[in-house]
Formats: structure tokens, sequence, C-alpha cells
């Protein structure tokens, strides 16, 4: 499953999510955890110490290699070069595996102590070189091009803590999940940002799901319902672990509150249904709509090539296509 949580900046996504992909490792499933926000704080959240956190390698600055890989053979992409965040994967691409050994897990990935079959990825910060000449989203565009290659099954889970607010919907990777979770504290400007992102998804069959946070009570919840109605799935409540872990303490994670536990477990029953609706035809047509925009929007103008040519019509992602791989 693909998991995406989005929210306020200040909502508590990052922690949520963190609690989430611990709940995952602790329970013996298989997960990767990609830091896609612009303030890198997933692996300190996931209990790494700030110099660990630090060290994680950029997946941004592993691209040219990323891509070099992902193409493999296919005849429609002439070089790495060519390849931009939204180009497809067809006949010859190279796919990924959530559990497998390849190139980019070596290069990007790092497992986290005291979190069995986690790998943790991180897009990387902002350079010194990147102030004031470069965007976010060629960071996040790595992101974007794992996506569109990954074939995950039934009980692995991919997790990616997204930048804060509507931002992610500067892209096609908005499509690329099967479950998003959106954060928000039972407050005005909580409610809003659930609404920015509803309206935008709404055409594009996006499953959004509300998880309250930082809720104190029965007035919390009834402002919550008010506000977002049918897509409330659950909330935390106020957690002296968490903020024991925000001092810096490593408590165990069986002291978690059981009410929080219960809504993580609620979280995972939630994505785990998404797939049996997995619909990989309508995945690979959103791929391909959005490399089309891109491609006449502003790609082919950069690459210097048509970049429409790259799309396979006769490619699904999916199982299968791996098996044929094979």
């Amino acid at each position: 499953m693909k998991i995406a949580f989005v929210g306020k900046g200040g909502s508590g996504k990052t922690t949520l999510s963190s609690l989430f992909i611990r709940h995952l490792a602790q329970t013996g499933r298989p997960v990767v955890a990609v830091d896609a926000d612009i303030n890198q704080h997933l692996g300190t959240a996931l209990g790494l110490d700030d110099r660990a956190a630090a060290a994680l390698p950029a997946m941004g600055a592993q691209l040219p290699a990323i891509k070099d890989w992902l193409r493999g053979d296919n005849p429609r992409i002439g070089s790495a070069a060519e390849m931009v965040k939204t180009t497809p994967p067809g006949r010859g691409s190279r796919l990924i595996g959530l559990t497998d050994e390849n190139p980019i897990h070596a290069a990007c990935a790092r497992e986290v102590p005291g979190l069995p079959g986690l790998r943790l990825m991180a897009t990387g910060p902002f350079e010194e070189s990147d102030l004031g000449v470069a965007c976010y989203h060629s960071k996040v565009g790595a992101v974007e091009m794992y996506l569109n290659h990954l074939v995950d099954g039934a009980g692995e889970y991919l997790v990616v803590d997204m930048t804060a607010g509507s931002d992610s919907f500067a892209s096609g990777l908005f499509t690329r999940f099967d479950m998003t979770f959106l954060v928000a504290e039972p407050t005005r400007k909580g409610v809003g940002v659930y609404r920015q992102y509803r309206d935008y998804a709404r055409d594009w069959g996006v499953s959004l799901a509300v998880v309250g946070n930082k809720v104190q009570g029965g007035d919390d919840i009834e402002f919550l319902r008010e506000h977002v109605g049918a897509d409330l799935l659950t909330w935390t409540v106020q957690s002296d672990f968490v903020r024991a872990c925000e001092k810096g303490r490593s408590p165990g994670f069986e002291t978690l509150e059981p009410a929080n536990r219960a809504a993580l477990e609620e979280l995972v029953r939630a994505a785990d249904a998404t797939y049996e609706h997995r619909d990989w035809e309508r995945y690979t047509a959103q791929m391909v709509e959005f490399h089309l925009k891109n491609a006449h929007g502003w790609a082919n103008a950069k690459i210097g090539v048509d970049l429409t040519e790259q799309v396979d019509s006769a490619f699904v992602l999916g199982p299968h296509a791996i098996s044929a791989a094979a």
C-alpha cells in the first residue's frame, strides 16, 4: 500500500506518520518510509539522533543514478538525461519491489535501530547551491519517479511524509497513493487545509481520510465531525509518549497510550482495504496523463526532445509487468 501523510504545518503530520511507521514495523510489517517534507524531521521522529538523521543519503542527489537504473533497456528512453520526474515505465524499464535489494535501496535507504523491517529514505534538504535557484519539487521528483516504478504487494507499506499544506498538488504526486491521511487539528485552520485538499483531489479519485490530532475531548471530536463529516476516520489524543520523544527521551513504544494505538490500527485497516480495489490500469493512465501534461507544459522545451514518445501505450504497471520482465 502506498500511503501519504499530509496536513497543515504544525498539525503533527510528521509525528503521526512516525507513529504509524513505528506501529507497522513493530508489528512485523515491511515498510519503506520516505521523508518528502521540506523540513526533514522524520528521521529524528523515528528515533535517530540528529547526526544520524542528517547523514541520511539524499534521494535528490542520487537522481541521475536512479534514472539510469530505472531506464533499463527501455527503447523509448534515449538516455537518463531524457528522463524527467514523470517519465513513465514501459517495456524494458526496471521496476521496484518494496522488499527488493536494488541499487536505489542500497544507495538511499537506511535501517533504523529498533525498527526491524523498516527502510528509511529522505529526499534531502535544500543545499546552499539550491537557494534562490531551485524549488523543492526538484528534490521530490525522485520520490515521484520511485512511485511510478513501484510494484507493491498486499501487506507491504510505503509511507511518505509529504510537504505541508496543499503543495503536493504542484506535481502529480498526489495521485500516486492508495490512501492519503490528512492530519487535522480541531481548529479552523486545521480543517481549512482539509477543504482545500478535498476540493483539489475531488476529480482524481484520491482516497482521503482525516485523522484528528491533539484531541482533548468530546467538543474537539464534534468540531471535526461538523467540518469534515464522514471523512473523519479516527483521532489521537494528547500523548505523554510523544511529549517524551520530543524531549529527546526514548520511551518504549509499548507505553504509547491504548487509545492512540487503537487509532493507528484503524489507519492500518483503512490502508489495507484499499488494496482490494487496486486498479493498476487507472494508476498507469493517471501517470501517463501527468507525463503528457509536463511534456507539453515545459519538459519538451527543456530536454529538447518530444517526451510524449516515451509513453508505451501497451504497458500497464503491476505484478504482471514484473513477471513479464523476469
